[in-house]
């Protein structure tokens, strides 16, 4: 999901300047949101083989908020679907009270935007669509620790790479085109009575996307989940928080960009232990008090099996 203001303000410069301009940047959130539920703290045991995991997300969004959260005038028509793959390898490996891990996620998106611009001579359309291969997310390092009963536990390390599908002139791309590290911690806690507090929170740190010299600022990325064990069944409520921290640097950018973006919605997760059957979870966000960015709905399912 990308920053839509930016590529708006690519589209103004255009009409003002009567020049071929391109969108520059997609911009941040670079990392997906709303991946975590319930669970956010759990982590797999150790396996021969290891847990192979799939993730099923939709985003629609027709509309875009400014920096004062207001509706833009720019109206888009914003569609990404993806489908990713993850393997988490935990070991026998103790670092003190901690258990290691490694793994990575490889995802792929088919993307499209329509963008109405409107002008004193009526709105000038723009398209873009792109089908490929997202960026390569690898997990050196996952530490796990159970602090006490019902707790669970974990940090990890996260580095995406810029192997995904990029091309300057489209407007709007699978891959961002620059590096990107986000270390994070996550939490579960069940009480005795089944209720469950998830979390994770994550820091996102970019590089420079070479081609613009565009930079995304520094971003808070919070998700959780709060819910009720019913047999297999977890029931409840989930949602995430971005909040960028600094301001995106970019050489034609004049003002600081800024993105913040809520969801909440519905969460369900299943899993009975002995069933051979997998772990899977499901969640609807709708956004709101959105920043510099689209907002919209967003639909994801998630499931896992370990060998």
């Amino acid at each position: 999901m990308r920053k839509m203001n930016v590529l708006a303000t690519a589209a103004a410069a255009l009409l003002a300047s009567a020049v071929p301009a391109h969108a520059a940047e997609g911009g941040a959130p670079v990392f997906p949101l709303g991946v975590m539920d319930f669970g956010a703290g759990q982590l797999p045991p150790p396996s021969e083989v290891g847990t192979v995991g799939v993730r099923v997300a939709s985003y629609r969004a027709k509309e875009l908020r400014d920096n004062d959260g207001n509706v833009s005038a720019v109206k888009p028509d914003l569609a990404v679907d993806t489908i990713g793959f993850a393997f988490i390898k935990m070991t026998d490996i103790s670092l003190g009270d901690f258990k290691y891990g490694f793994g990575a996620v490889l995802p792929f998106l088919k993307a499209s935007l329509d963008l109405a611009i409107p002008t004193p001579f009526g709105d000038v359309n723009l398209s873009g669509k792109n089908s490929a291969q997202g960026d390569l997310q690898i997990i050196p390092a996952i530490l796990q620790w159970n602090p006490a009963p019902g707790w669970y536990t974990n940090a990890q390390l996260v580095v995406q790479l810029p192997s995904g599908s990029y091309d300057q002139a489209r407007l709007i791309n699978a891959g961002a085109n620059h590096w990107s590290v986000a270390p994070n911690v996550a939490f579960t806690y069940i009480g005795s009575s089944g209720f469950e507090v998830s979390s994770n929170i994550q820091l996102n740190v970019h590089g420079k996307n070479k081609d613009t010299n565009y930079r995304s600022g520094l971003e808070y990325q919070h998700e959780f989940a709060l819910g009720q064990h019913v047999g297999p069944w977890t029931l409840g409520a989930a949602g995430y928080y971005l909040q960028q921290l600094t301001d995106d640097k970019s050489p034609t950018l004049t003002t600081g960009n800024r993105a913040r973006v809520v969801g909440l919605g519905p969460a369900v997760s299943f899993f009975e232990l002995g069933s051979g059957l997998p772990l899977v979870w499901a969640h609807v966000y709708k956004e709101f008090d959105a920043r510099n960015r689209s907002q919209g709905t967003h639909g994801t399912i998630r499931a896992a099996w370990t060998f």
